[in-house]
C-alpha cells in the first residue's frame, strides 16, 4: 500500500513537473510572441543619430543684451564635452548610478522599482507606477513613446533601449537625455533650466544648484522652489547626500551645499525688458516673414538687433511721461472702483484689479477719510497716506463738445470735489517739484491714471538707418499694437520740410518771398473753395521761406505749392520713402496724405545724412543654430576691413555708403539749416533749452486729431506721435509743440549726453552769405538780426538788390498767384505761428 502511494506520489511529480516544463515552454513562446508581436513596429532609433532638437531663437540688442527668446520648447543645445562632470555626476546620482555599467535596462532596478510600485499601490490605489527606468529607457520614452503607464510601452522601451545601447556610445545617449529632459519653468534641457532657474550657463552654477537642478526630473512641480519649497530642498539634500555615496563630492561639501538657501531668478523681466516689448515684437514679426514659424520658433537662431538699450529706456520714459503730462490736463476720469463697506479693507484692495504695467511707484490705494484740504488713504500692507489738496487741483472732470474737442468741469475747490469715501485709486509719492513750496512729507502721494491718449517714438542713425529705440505705445501689456510703425496718420506740417526741398531744387532759395495772405483755389466735387488757414488766424504778408517753415505758415506752403505744381512734391514725397502715391492736390503739401512714424522719420534721415535714403533696419544679423550667418542687414563689402592692425601708410578701408541718392547734399544742408531756425525761433523751440545745434519740425493735423514732432542733432533723429487710436481731437492748442516736441526733448536730454557737441556737417558747394533773418536782405555779420543763410553756389543775394527783386528774378509767380488747383480733403497743422487749413 505504501509503495503504491510513493508510486502515485511519483507519477504525479513527473506529470506536475512535465507539465509545468511545457506551461514553461509554452509561457516562453507566447511571450516571445508577446514581445514580437509588441516591437514589430518599433520606431527607427536610427533617426537619433542625425537628431537635431527643437532649440529657443535667442535675440540680442546692439550692445549685447539678451532681450527676448522665441521658442516653443526653451533649449540651448549643448554638446557633452562642454557640460561640466559635476552636473553629469548629480544627474547620474539621482537618475542612473550604474549608466556606464548596464546594458540598457538595469533588470536589479527595475525589480526593485517593481517591487516599491507593489507596496505604493497598497497604499494608495492611484499613485503611480515606478518602474526602475535607466537614462537609456527614458530616452528611448521621451523620443519615441508616450508616457503612458502600459506593460505594452515598457516591453517596447526595454527593447528599444538595448537596441540603442549597441548603436550609440554611452556619451551619445546621455548628451540626448541631458539636452532633452524636461526640467518645469519652460526648461527642455539642463541648459535652459539653468539660465530660467539661476540666470548662469552650466558652468557657473554652484554645487546645490546642480543638484537642484538634477533633482528635477522625478517632477518638476513636486519640487517647485517657491511653492514647494521644503519638498524641492529636501530632494536637493537626497541628491547630494548620493553624490556622496558615489564618492563624487566629500561629506563636507555636501553639508556645505545643504546649508545654502534655495534662491532662484526670475528672467527677462524688469525695466529694460519692459522697455523693449515693442521692438522685439516686431523683431520677430520681421524674422517670422523671412524664415517661417519653424525657423524661429525650433532651429535656435541667433539674432543681433539695433537696440541701444539705455537709449530704449530714455525714450520708453519719455514717451510715457509725455502722455502722462497730457492726460492730467483734461481732467479725471474717476476711481478704479469703489469699494462697498470697510470691514476688512486691506483684503478688499487686495482683490481689485489693477492696470497691467503701472509705472515704478504707483500704487493701488483706497479712500478712507476725505476733508477739504486732503484725502487720507491706506494700501494693501495697511500703511496710510495722504492726498493733499494742491495734488487735486487737475482732477476737473472731463467732457467733450458738440465738436468733439476736450472740455474741462468747474475748478477743484476741495478734495471733496474729486474723492470720495472706498474710491480705489492709484497713486505715487510726490516730488518737492510738485509741491507749491518744493517742500513734501514723506507719506504725501498724487492722483495718477493710465492715459487714454497713446503714441509711439523711434530714433534712427541717419547715416546707417539701425533703429536705436522703438516704443510703440504707453504699454505693451495694455495694447499691442505698435504705433510706431503700425499707425498710419496725416503728419500734417512735420511733412513741409520736404515742399520747401523740392522748391530749393525748382529755383527757389530760402530768401525767395512768398506772399502770405488770404488764398482761395477752387475744389472738387466734395467741396467748392479750399481755403487754408494760418494757425493764428493772421496772415504775415510777404515772407521768406526759411521764415515760412520756421513758422510753419499754412498759406505760404499752399502758395508756394500752387505756384511751384504739386507734381515736384508728390515725386519728393515718394522719391524719401514717405508715401508710395501722393496724391497731386494741394492739401497733400500740409501733409493730408497718410504715413507711418517710421516712415517720416526715414525721410527726415536723408536730410540729415546729406541726401541719401536709407532703409530704417531692426536687424543686423541672423546667425543658424550652428552660428553660420544667413542675414546681414548691411550688404556692403569693405576691402581692408580685415587686417589685423593698422600701420603708417596703410591705405584707409573703402567702404562704400549705404542708401541712394535722393536729394543733393547741398539742398539737404539747406533744409537742415532752416529747421536749426525751428529749434532757435519757431515752432520747436522745446529743444532750445537742450543748448546745442538742433533741428526740428512740428505736425499737428486738422482739429488737433494728431501731434508730431521730428527732432534731429548731426548724429541721431527722433520722432514722435500722439493721438487717440479712435481719432478725436486732442484738444485746442493741444499741437505738435505742446504735446510731441517735450517727449522729443525728454528724450534727447539724456541720451544726447554720450554724443559730442558738435555743428552740422556742412557738404563741399555750400554759399554762405549773411542776410537779414527776418526780411532776407543782404546784410553784414555783427549787425542785429543777421544769421548766416546757406544757398546753392551762384544763388545767393547781391549786396544792392532787395530781396523782392531778388524773388522778381525767379518768375512771375514768386509773390503768388498762378494756376487754380482743385483741393482735396484738407488737413493740416501747426504750433506756435500756424494751424489749420479749413474749408469755406
Amino acid at each position: 500500500m505504501k509503495l503504491l502511494t510513493w508510486r502515485n506520489a511519483m507519477r504525479a511529480v513527473i506529470w506536475g513537473g512535465g507539465a509545468a516544463v511545457v506551461l514553461a515552454f509554452v509561457g516562453v513562446i507566447a511571450a516571445a510572441v508577446y514581445v514580437v508581436r509588441v516591437t514589430e513596429d518599433l520606431p527607427e532609433y536610427q533617426q537619433l543619430a542625425e537628431y537635431s532638437p527643437p532649440i529657443m531663437s535667442r535675440v540680442h540688442a546692439g550692445d549685447g543684451r539678451l532681450i527676448a527668446e522665441y521658442a516653443r520648447e526653451h533649449r540651448v543645445f549643448v554638446p557633452i564635452e562642454n557640460i561640466p562632470p559635476s552636473v553629469i555626476e548629480a544627474f547620474l546620482s539621482a537618475e542612473d548610478k550604474n549608466f556606464y555599467e548596464h546594458g540598457g535596462v538595469d533588470y536589479i532596478g527595475m525589480i526593485r522599482g517593481g517591487i516599491r510600485s507593489i507596496l505604493t499601490r497598497l497604499r494608495n490605489p492611484g499613485a503611480p507606477l515606478q518602474s526602475g527606468s535607466t537614462i537609456t529607457q527614458q530616452v528611448a520614452k521621451n523620443f519615441l513613446f508616450t508616457s503612458d503607464q502600459r506593460i505594452e510601452r515598457k516591453v517596447r522601451e526595454i527593447v528599444i533601449a538595448r537596441r540603442m545601447e549597441r548603436a550609440f556610445t554611452k556619451d551619445q545617449i546621455l548628451e540626448l537625455y541631458l539636452n532633452e529632459i524636461y526640467l518645469g519653468n519652460r526648461s527642455y534641457g539642463i541648459a535652459a533650466a539653468a539660465l530660467n532657474y539661476f540666470d548662469k550657463s552650466l558652468d557657473e552654477l554652484e554645487l546645490h544648484e546642480v543638484a537642484y537642478l538634477a533633482a528635477l526630473p522625478k517632477g518638476p512641480n513636486n519640487y517647485h522652489p517657491t511653492r514647494r519649497t521644503e519638498a524641492a530642498i529636501g530632494r536637493r539634500n537626497y541628491v547630494l547626500s548620493r553624490m556622496v555615496a558615489n564618492g563624487y563630492i566629500t561629506q563636507a561639501q555636501a553639508e556645505q551645499a545643504m546649508a545654502l538657501p534655495l534662491e532662484t531668478v526670475d528672467r527677462l523681466e524688469g525695466e529694460q525688458y519692459l522697455a523693449a516689448e515693442y521692438f522685439v515684437e516686431q523683431v520677430r514679426r520681421e524674422v517670422f516673414d523671412l524664415y517661417g514659424e519653424e525657423e524661429l520658433y525650433e532651429n535656435g537662431l541667433s539674432i543681433r538687433t539695433t537696440l541701444d538699450t539705455s537709449m530704449q529706456l530714455a525714450a520708453r520714459a519719455a514717451l510715457r511721461s509725455g502722455l502722462e503730462d497730457y492726460d492730467r490736463r483734461h481732467g479725471y476720469r474717476g476711481p478704479l472702483t469703489t469699494l462697498e463697506g470697510f470691514e476688512d479693507w486691506p483684503v478688499q484692495l487686495a482683490e481689485v484689479e489693477t492696470p497691467p504695467d503701472l509705472d515704478e511707484g504707483w500704487r493701488a490705494a483706497v479712500v478712507l477719510e476725505v476733508t477739504d484740504s486732503e484725502a487720507s488713504i491706506g494700501f494693501e500692507d495697511r500703511s496710510r497716506g495722504v492726498i493733499p489738496f494742491y495734488a487735486l487741483t487737475w482732477a476737473r472732470e472731463p467732457g467733450r463738445d458738440e465738436d468733439g474737442f476736450p472740455t474741462l468741469g468747474p475748478r477743484i475747490e476741495r478734495a471733496s470735489d474729486v474723492l470720495e469715501l472706498g474710491d480705489v485709486v492709484l497713486v505715487e509719492p510726490l516730488a518737492a517739484a510738485d509741491a507749491p513750496d518744493e517742500t513734501v512729507e514723506d507719506d504725501h502721494y498724487g492722483l495718477r491714471q493710465v492715459p487714454e491718449v497713446n503714441g509711439g517714438i523711434i530714433a534712427i542713425d541717419p547715416f546707417t538707418g539701425r533703429i536705436l529705440s522703438m516704443v510703440g505705445g504707453y504699454s505693451f501689456a495694455q495694447s499691442q499694437f505698435n504705433r510706431a510703425v503700425q499707425a498710419r496718420r496725416q503728419p500734417g506740417s512735420s511733412f513741409k520740410p520736404f515742399v520747401y526741398a523740392a522748391a530749393l531744387d525748382n529755383g527757389y532759395t530760402p530768401v525767395s518771398i512768398i506772399l502770405d495772405a488770404p488764398f482761395v483755389a477752387s475744389g472738387d466735387a466734395d467741396m467748392r473753395f479750399y481755403r487754408p488757414q494760418n494757425y493764428s488766424e493772421v496772415f504775415y504778408g510777404p515772407s521768406t521761406l526759411r521764415r515760412g517753415l520756421e513758422l510753419s505758415r499754412n498759406v505760404m506752403t499752399v502758395r508756394l505749392a500752387q505756384e511751384m505744381g504739386m507734381g515736384p512734391i508728390s515725386a519728393y514725397g515718394e522719391r524719401f520713402g514717405i508715401y508710395d502715391n501722393l496724391e497731386p492736390t494741394l492739401a497733400m503739401s500740409l501733409g493730408a496724405g497718410e504715413t507711418t512714424l517710421m516712415d517720416l522719420v526715414g525721410g527726415y534721415a536723408a536730410l540729415v545724412n546729406g541726401g541719401r535714403l536709407i532703409e530704417p533696419s531692426i536687424v543686423d544679423r541672423v546667425q543658424g543654430r550652428s552660428g553660420e550667418t544667413i542675414y546681414r542687414h548691411d550688404q556692403r563689402e569693405c576691402t581692408g576691413c580685415d587686417v589685423e592692425e593698422w600701420t603708417p601708410g596703410l591705405a584707409e578701408p573703402d567702404l562704400p555708403e549705404l542708401g541712394e541718392d535722393v536729394i543733393s547734399p547741398v539742398t539737404a544742408y539747406q533744409v537742415v539749416h532752416m529747421l536749426e531756425g525751428a529749434v532757435e525761433r519757431g515752432t520747436g523751440t522745446a529743444l532750445r533749452a537742450l543748448g546745442r545745434p538742433l533741428g526740428g519740425k512740428t505736425g499737428t493735423t486738422n482739429d488737433f486729431r494728431d501731434a508730431w514732432f521730428v527732432g534731429f542733432s548731426p548724429d541721431l533723429i527722433v520722432g514722435v506721435y500722439v493721438g487717440f487710436d479712435t481719432p478725436f481731437p486732442l484738444g485746442s492748442g493741444e499741437a505738435g509743440g505742446r504735446v510731441a516736441a517735450p517727449i522729443a526733448a525728454g528724450f534727447l536730454g539724456p541720451v544726447l549726453e554720450s554724443y559730442p557737441v558738435a555743428p552740422f556737417r556742412v557738404p563741399d558747394g555750400v554759399a554762405f552769405a549773411p542776410v537779414d533773418r527776418e526780411t532776407g536782405e543782404p546784410s553784414v555779420i555783427g549787425r542785429p538780426g543777421t544769421i548766416l543763410e546757406a544757398f546753392q553756389p551762384g544763388t545767393q543775394p547781391q549786396r544792392g538788390a532787395t530781396a523782392m527783386e531778388e524773388a522778381l528774378s525767379f518768375g512771375s509767380g514768386a509773390l503768388g498767384g498762378g494756376q487754380s488747383t482743385s483741393g482735396a480733403q484738407d488737413e493740416d497743422d501747426e504750433d506756435e505761428d500756424d494751424e489749420l487749413g479749413g474749408l469755406y
